[in-house]
Formats: structure tokens, sequence, C-alpha cells
């Protein structure tokens, strides 16, 4: 946008297309402020760095600049003992974008949820959050805010409250954006879909429909079309993929070209309003400006995760990560678990099976009855997949070797549990009968349903890692013997596509020394990747379990490859999912990828981990139909 006179806001944005600014957090990170801080305290602390990343977008072609007020709630606020500063810290958000924007930029006012979780909420928790948010409103509008937007709501009620509240405020002279965040099939947090909650927001006064956050913009899009349709402008602003830690910090994956291409995809569909959320940069904004001004002159009106290891995690655990003592003699890798037992004389085979989402764990239970009779050796569970709302995956690990008889590797992250929880989760787990263990730091529940919730990660993979080969050893964190010593299979991820190769190898060399025995690998598309990977390796001695993740359509294959962490997916490989599409065909083109890549590569490694898509566990056994068997030698990493 040119520095020529304002419109109204909707009147500008019925006469072309507008960009609204990128992330506000990840970007004062990226500027030395901690995430621990609280980053809308800085309008009155540090407002040279707020104005500083809000002239960054506009230079990007940002034409909507969201106040550094996302928080800015008593609820949130009381978090920092800042809760009588609500309307102190609106007020100077409001300037400090109002000063980058010099005419050039419209000001919206940013609320998003209280922080205060409403599910089943009663009448007295609502009013909480009613007022606290509409305390914000009042605040943003006597700033002298363009337009308020209600943002990253999860819950319905708490959206359609803050919407309330906001249209209460504007008193019908300050247009509002009203924006959900939807999971990856387009439902709210109890189930909601977009088109239904459109329709809420809609009867709620919103001016402005939208969805945001959600993951990245391939699932943006397929939300921000089920909004169309309802006489009012549709505003699209995805996150950067999904969140992965390096070096204590979030990285975002998706690229400023690949936003570019959605964002022209979204302005041809006929969104009116396209940014960016967690994880984008003005080099995103910059790619979508570029396209906003395409989308104008088309239309006549106008003619750019795991944590580094650490030698003391935190303080006062420093002992986890000390050598491992010698304690009681440990027991031998082929003796610990019917699953270690094969390693190096059969091609092992391991699944993927979630705990369910709820109470009922008769589907996967099912799906485990199924892999076994269908030749596969060890079921893997999650540790809160996709930091989603599951049953804990100790207990469903317990119930698959109980009631199916079938050996399980349960996953051990360090999101959710500090340094007692994690060693009391091992202890049960070892009392349990489990004896095979996959350690991970865990996804972000950033990524999940769940974004005010708050991560631990005491301990990282590493760390873990340490910690369970200390308990192998018949010793606690505090050097104190246990008595007898736990007989655990401690199994780790790798990524053998990772964008920075060399620290993925550097951190599997760590993961080795503090106590690693077997890895299970990232999905893989590529022989010659995998082929790099296990040749770097091969000093190390690790087993090794190639994973496998069948594609289940082109779109699956563009959104893994684009949005997700640690995945590759080769452009040859793209190029199939594209021409086979989706839906029984494209199912079928996936296992046949996957076949060819496990035939690939069949005797080089230990064996399969199977992560079917979708929860289409059937797919698991057409991949590895034939493959079972004898090994020709000791299956250790780069052999065959």
């Amino acid at each position: 946008m040119t520095s020529r006179p304002l419109r109204p806001f909707l009147e500008q944005l019925a006469a072309e297309p507008l960009v609204v600014d990128g992330a506000m957090g990840t970007q004062l990170y990226e500027r030395g402020i901690l995430y621990s801080s609280c980053f809308e305290e800085l309008n009155v602390s540090r407002p040279e760095v707020v104005v500083r990343v809000h002239e960054d977008y506009v230079k990007a072609g940002a034409n909507v600049l969201e106040t550094n007020t996302f928080g800015a709630n008593a609820l949130r606020l009381e978090k920092h003992g800042l809760q009588a500063r609500v309307r102190e810290l609106n007020l100077a958000g409001v300037e400090l974008a109002r000063k980058a924007a010099a005419g050039r930029a419209f000001v919206a006012g940013a609320i998003g949820p209280s922080g205060y979780f409403l599910g089943e909420a009663s009448a007295r928790d609502l009013a909480k959050v009613e007022a606290a948010l509409g305390e914000q409103a009042e605040a943003l509008v006597e700033g002298g805010v363009d337009v308020l937007v209600v943002e990253t709501f999860r819950q319905p009620n708490e959206l359609l409250l803050a919407l309330d509240a906001a249209v209460r405020a504007s008193k019908g002279k300050v247009p509002i954006i009203a924006s959900a965040s939807l999971d990856e099939h387009g439902r709210m947090a109890d189930g909601t879909m977009a088109h239904e909650i459109a329709l809420q927001m809609k009867d709620h006064g919103a001016s402005i429909l939208g969805v945001n956050c959600s993951d990245g913009p391939m699932n943006v899009l397929a939300a921000a079309e089920q909004m169309l349709g309802l006489d009012l402008p549709v505003c699209a602003v995805p996150n950067a993929g999904l969140p992965r830690r390096v070096d204590e910090r979030l990285v975002y994956v998706s690229t400023p070209e690949y936003f570019g291409l959605y964002a022209r995809r979204m302005f041809k569909l006929g969104v009116r309003m396209v940014g960016g959320c967690c994880g984008t940069t003005p080099d995103h904004i910059k790619r979508i400006a570029a396209s906003a001004r395409m989308a104008g002159a088309a239309d006549g009106s106008r003619n750019d995760p795991e944590s580094q290891a650490r030698d003391t995690v935190v303080d006062g655990i420093s002992q986890v990560s000390v050598p491992v003592p010698r304690g009681l003699v440990p027991v031998a890798f082929e003796t610990k678990s019917t699953l270690s037992a094969k390693i190096g004389k059969e091609f092992v085979v391991s699944v993927e099976v979630n705990p369910p989402i709820g109470l009922d764990p008769s589907r996967a239970l099912n799906a485990a009855r199924m892999l076994k009779e269908g030749g596969v050796d060890v079921i893997n569970i999650a540790d809160g997949a996709r930091a989603q709302a599951r049953m804990s995956n100790l207990v469903m690990a317990g119930r698959v070797q109980r009631d199916i008889g079938i050996e399980t590797i349960l996953h051990v992250c360090g999101r959710d549990r500090n340094l007692l929880g994690t060693l009391a989760h091992l202890l049960g787990a070892h009392d349990m009968g489990i004896r095979n263990l996959v350690i991970i730091t865990g996804d972000p529940p950033k990524m999940g349903e769940f974004p005010d919730a708050t991560p631990v990660y005491d301990l990282d993979s590493i760390g873990i890692l340490k910690l369970a080969a200390r308990l192998n050893n018949g010793i606690d964190p505090g050097g104190r013997a246990l008595g007898d010593v736990t007989q655990f299979v401690l199994a780790t991820g790798a990524e053998p596509s990772a964008l920075n190769y060399a620290r993925e190898i550097e951190r599997v060399k760590m993961k080795k020394e503090a106590g690693a025995e077997l890895i299970m690998t990232q999905p893989v598309y590529d022989p010659a990747a995998l082929d790099r990977f296990l040749a770097d390796i091969a000093p190390l001695g690790l087993p090794v379990l190639v994973g496998l993740l069948p594609l289940a359509s082109y779109r699956n294959a563009e959104f893994l490859h684009n949005e997700v962490p640690g995945m590759q997916v080769p452009e040859h490989v793209r190029d199939r999912m594209r021409k086979a599409g989706g839906g029984a065909q494209g199912r079928k083109e996936g296992v046949a990828i996957a076949r060819e890549m496990l035939a690939a590569v069949r005797d080089k490694v230990a064996g399969a981990y199977i992560m079917p898509p979708l929860e289409r566990y059937e797919l698991a056994l057409e991949v590895i139909d034939g493959f079972k068997g004898p090994v020709a030698a000791p299956a250790r990493a780069g052999t065959g």
C-alpha cells in the first residue's frame, strides 16, 4: 500500500486485498527477548524493539499491523503480576503500531484467548473471561484502532464471548475480525467445523470471518474455503507450518516461497486478507504482498526441536547429565525384551498405534490385534501425539500387552513431565512389564489443541536417555541404589534428511553416549539419504529401524514436505502422488512408494518402523507383506 490517504477499513478491503503482518513473538525472540518475558509489557519497557518489528513488516508490504497486545488481558497478565496495567499496555500497543504505520497501514487491535481454559465452564468462569476480554477491547477502541481482531481461539464458547465483548466495546464504530484456530480436520476443540463456527461468528456480529494459526497454509486454506459464501470478507493467517525445537527455540519450516504460493491460491479463491501467524517473518509477508498485488491487478482494484544437549538441563538436576555410575550389573541388550532378542536375527517391524482421543480404546486395541495377527513384532505407542488430549500411552501400552499379548514400545517425551514426573513414569513402566522405550524431546503444545498448556522440558531426549541409563544400572538420579535394575531397551529418534544434517549426526553420537541402543528414524523416502545416514553412523554400531509413512494422497505429501518438521518428501515422490491424487488410488501409490523404499534398504537395517497415515493401520500390513524373515547378517548401522 502506498502512503496515499486510507479509506475506512471496510471500504479499503472492498477495494483491494489486504496484507496482514506476520508473527510478533518469534520476531521479538529473534531480537533477544526471552520467551519467558511478558511481550506485551515491552510496549512500555522496550518500545523501540516493538516498533522495529512493526516497521519491518510495513517495509515488507503489510498494510494491516496487529498491535502487540495478543495477551494483554487481565487473566494472562496476572501471571506476570501486571493485571492492573491492562489499559496502559493496550494503549501503548496501539500507539506503537500507529507510529510504525505512519499512515501507510491500518492498525488492528489484537485480542487473544484469556489463557483461562474453557471447555465446559461455569457461568462464573464465563463471566470472568468476558469481563477480562471486554476490558481489553475497550482499551484498544479507546486507543483508536481501525479494526479489532479476536484471534487464535480454539474453544467456540470463548471465541463468541470475546466477539460479544468486542462488539459492545466497538459501539458499531470499529469493524471486527473474528478468527478461529482449527485442527488439521477443520474442527475446533469441541468438534465444531469451520463452516459452523463461521455462521456463529456472523450471527454474533463479526464484520470479517477468519481462520488463523491452524498448523500451516494448507489447513488454513481448507478452513477458509468453508467460510466463503456467507456475504462477509474472509481473512486467512496461517502459521509457517509446524514448529520444532532447535537450540531452545521454536523453528518453523514453511518457506516464504511456499507461503507465496498459498497466498495466491487464497486470493484467487476469494479470501480478502492474508497474513502470517506463528513463525512467519518479513520475508513471508513480502511474498504474500506480491501475491496481493497480483490479485489486486486481476480484479481491477489496483494497478515477497529437539533442544541442544545440555551439560546440565536445569538447576538442581545436573546429576542426570554426569556419566552413569556403575551400580548393579545391567541386563544384556539381547535379553532385555522380545524385541531386542530378535534384532540382528530377524527383520523386525514396529507399527505406531496412537492412544485414543477420549475414553474408548477399542479401535486402538483392535488395530493392535490385527497387526499382531499380521506378523508385526511390536506396537509403538506415542506420548501425547500432536499435543492432543489422548489417553496416557503408559496405560494404553499396559492394555495392549495384557489384552492383546504383543510387546510395545513406549514413547517417552520431555514436554509434559518434570524430572520427578519422568522418573515416576519410567519406574511405573518397568513395574508394568514395559521393556522398550523410544525417547524423544516432544512436540511443543503450540502444535496441538491446547496452545496455552505449559511445556516442561526439564529434560530433553538426551537427558531422559541418561536418566533411563542410570535406572538400567540400578541408580536413581540422586545416586541412590534402587535395589535392582530396570531393563529398558533405549531407542531414540533421528532424522536422516535433517536440514542441519551435521548437527543431527552429532546429536546421534551424543545420544549413543547417553545410553541409546537403537535408532528409529523419521519417515524416509529417499534411499540415498538413508545410505548416507547409515554410513555416517556406522562407527556407532547402533541398529536402525527405518521410518516409513505410506502417503495417503498428494495433499498429504505436500503437507508433510512443506509443513512438518523433519520431513523431506522428494519432488519425484510428490510428483507420483500428484498423478495418483487422493482416495484409494492415492493410498495405493503411497503403499507402493513405501514398499519400494523398504525393498531398497531392507538388507541394510534391522527393521522398519511404520506410521500408518490417518489411522489406516491396514496399510502397514500392505507395506511389509513379503519383507519379514531372517536377516543375512547382524543388522547394525551401516551393514548389508
